[in-house]
């Protein structure tokens, strides 16, 4: 059996840092991508030396010429695009409605949603073609449910949640399944950002029936799988991976 052709986007950090390593440990051929390139070297560095075949390749998401060379990158050093891995993305600037600005807006929705409808658009093109595939987009708990501290980032999650659905029902009938996952409290650095330190995640934590903030390892265990024939009837779900807080 072929490994996996896998692309991972927002992989220096995180979520996409923890993706890249399960995919590598599966056997996967990677791609991985990100505005951080010493970040990136560091990352690939650590994928060789567990044995995979890494590039990185440095792209912003919402430019639709970087998007565009990094999948010519993939197909010309791979031939193909098995899985890709729509994980870059920002919180945005936190704070209510009215002390929101255009230019907070237009920074939340261009790395969040005009990020991953460049990249879906062009994996979709190369997927499509080859009749078969695999995209998963993060979304997020607030993906589903409102908040009043940071509604910029709940609405670009929604979107997503929404282009989700739409490419699924686009591709489906293809062998092209999309889907998301929508994280909970993940320990990473967007958590401590937004909870305002890693000395307030005991109160997150408390919010969690499971009673614990989740790692970017578990989060990154259900993006394989997804990625994977595992999944092959799966097209168009968020996966919610946060310990029972949608169960509330």
């Amino acid at each position: 059996m072929n490994p996996l052709i896998v692309l991972v986007t927002g992989a220096t950090a995180g979520i996409g840092r923890a993706t890249a390593i399960a995919f590598a440990r599966d056997g996967a051929r990677l791609v991985c991508s990100g505005r951080n390139a010493a970040a990136g070297a560091v990352l690939v560095a650590e994928l060789r030396e567990m044995g995979a075949e890494a590039d990185f390749v440095a792209a912003d998401v919402s430019k639709e010429a970087e998007v565009a060379n990094l999948i010519d990158f993939v197909v010309s050093r791979f031939g193909r695009l098995d899985v890709a891995v729509n994980s870059a993305g920002t919180e945005g600037t936190p704070g209510p409605i009215v002390g929101q600005t255009v230019e907070s807006y237009a920074a939340t929705f261009d790395a969040n949603v005009l990020g991953t409808f460049l990249s879906m658009k062009r994996e979709l093109r190369v997927m499509l073609a080859q009749n078969c595939g695999a995209i998963v987009n993060l979304s997020s708990t607030m993906g589903s449910r409102g908040n009043a501290l940071n509604p910029m980032y709940v609405a670009s999650k929604h979107a997503v949640e929404g282009l989700t659905k739409s490419a699924a029902l686009e591709a489906s009938k293809s062998n092209v399944r999309v889907n998301a996952v929508a994280p909970g409290p993940i320990d990473t650095g967007m958590l401590e950002r937004i909870a305002g330190g890693t000395d307030k995640f005991e109160m997150v934590a408390a919010t969690i029936p499971a009673g614990r903030i989740g790692t970017p390892e578990e989060v990154a265990d259900a993006i394989v799988f997804l990625g994977s024939d595992r999944s092959r009837y799966i097209a168009g779900q968020i996966i919610h991976v946060n310990g029972g807080k949608t169960a509330m």
